[in-house]
């Protein structure tokens, strides 16, 4: 695994809880009795994060996330275990951490930075290009407490990357920005993995934990959960969190199994499993398939890790993609229409019924889908016992690669809107390669590029030549 950038060794934090102030005093005065009650905000954490990689963490709010951030930190103690973390670590855990709020912008540059580590010299070195990211103008020179919460974030994070850590953590503090300083904030951490940084990323956002992570781990209660591919650790995330009080427990379970059998080998043999089975075999395998290309079904591409959610009053059943000729296929020919279908079996009534479908790449990143409603008149209501067919006529404006469907249908049973079934990665196609492909990246934009040639520069028509 290399060279370990973090590691914690049974670690467990435990807070202690008074019913009332004056009890505090009384247990320190008479310490024989204990007047608390004691909180496990964190229980027996194992894990290691080896050096240059970037760990995703998510859990529901109250799950021990911050805490375990902290005790890495080196901002609380933990009670029991051990923590090891080599190299200069910054960190952003609560919005403008470390900032005095009578200070103005440009003292907390400097304060803040010294307090990471740098020397006056260093931060003036650093300072134009701090301010430049920054990006807050006059504000620069005015007390911090006067920043809205957008302004706070960005000379928080200019400040905390531009020491160069070994070890970033970032607890949610980018959902503050606006997009385009989000991105940049992103184009900052890419660099710092570039060049071998390690990254603890916290986020509810499940695209970005799966676009930007190496592994991830999902918390519930203090408990660690599940240490896996961020896409596997989203997948069961997001079922944890919609699934029925009564299932929360055995759906745990099941996932401390999944823990249990992984183990903390490489998380990134996942995904070479997923590259390995997605290749293209050999033409002469389905007799009469041409050179060219063309749609085909192929009944070894399946998904290996579909997740159904706990039914809700509905069975989604049999998920596939069809040709306009209502042809069963997998391999799918870019540019070319085809059509998503499954059926929806009915167990409760419903009103406002929804479908819905999503495309995904092998990482987990969300591509583009729909959702439309049943549209039945006059009542818009699905009885108990019914059947529907729901079909998606899209055009295949992907890039060769490997891809995952998922397929939900949400309504209001019994007064309560709710996903009545969800499925996560129930089929998966594959957009085969072509020759002369000029499209880059995931999505096909069907750009059109010219080029035109001029001859000299008193050319008053330059020759265009349409690359096709």
């Amino acid at each position: 695994m290399g060279e370990i950038a973090i590691s914690l060794n049974n670690v467990s934090k435990c807070f202690k809880r008074y019913r009332h102030p004056v009890d505090r005093l009384k247990e320190i005065l008479l310490p024989g009795k204990v007047r608390a009650d004691e909180f496990w905000a964190l229980s027996h954490i194992n894990l290691e994060l080896p050096k240059g990689k970037t760990l995703g963490i998510v859990g529901r709010n109250g799950s021990g996330k911050s805490t375990l951030l902290q005790i890495i930190v080196g901002t609380l103690a933990p009670t029991e275990g051990q923590v090891n973390v080599k190299g200069r670590i910054s960190a952003l855990l609560e919005l403008g951490s470390g900032f005095n709020p009578e200070f103005t912008g440009r003292q907390n540059v400097f304060f803040n930075g010294q307090l990471l580590g740098l020397s006056q010299s260093e931060i003036e070195d650093k300072f134009d290009e701090i301010v430049a990211f920054a990006d807050i103008g006059d504000f620069l020179d005015q007390p911090v407490k006067t920043y809205s919460s957008g302004m706070f974030v960005r000379l928080a994070f200019a400040v905390a990357t531009s020491v160069d850590p070994d070890i970033l953590v970032v607890d949610e503090a980018l959902s503050v920005g606006d997009e385009a300083f989000q991105r940049k904030c992103f184009a900052r951490i890419e660099t710092i993995q570039e060049r071998g940084g390690t990254i603890l990323f916290v986020s509810h956002a499940a695209a970005m934990v799966v676009e930007l992570c190496d592994s991830a781990i999902l918390m519930h209660d203090g408990e660690l959960l599940l240490y896996h591919t961020p896409k596997t650790v989203v997948d069961k995330y997001q079922k944890l969190i919609y699934a029925p009080p009564g299932k929360v427990e055995k759906l745990c379970e099941n996932i401390r199994q999944l823990n249990r059998d992984k183990g903390q080998e490489s998380v990134a043999t996942e995904l070479a499993k997923l590259s390995a089975n997605s290749s293209v075999p050999p033409a002469a395998k389905w007799p009469g398939v041409e050179q060219a290309a063309r749609a085909f079904f192929d009944e070894d591409l399946q998904p290996k890790n579909t997740i159904h959610y706990e039914s809700r009053g509905a069975e989604i059943i049999d998920p596939h993609i069809l040709t306009l000729g209502d042809k069963k296929v997998n391999y799918l020919v870019g540019r070319h229409e085809y059509v998503y279908t499954y059926t929806v079996e009915f167990f409760e009534s419903a009103t406002q019924v929804r479908f819905g479908m999503l495309i995904k790449t092998i990482s987990g990143l969300d591509l583009g889908g729909a959702s439309y409603p049943f549209s039945e008149k006059p009542m818009q209501r699905v009885e108990a016992g019914r059947k529907v067919v729901v079909k998606f006529r899209f055009k295949c404006l992907l890039n060769p690669g490997v891809y995952f469907l998922n397929a939900g249908v949400s309504g209001i049973v019994n007064g309560d809107f709710t996903y009545m079934a969800r499925c996560i990665d129930v089929a998966m196609f594959k957009v085969q390669q072509e020759g002369n492909l000029s499209a880059t990246g995931t999505v096909d934009l069907l750009v059109k590029p010219s080029v035109a040639l001029v001859e000299s520069e008193a050319d008053p028509k330059p020759k265009q030549i349409e690359l096709i």
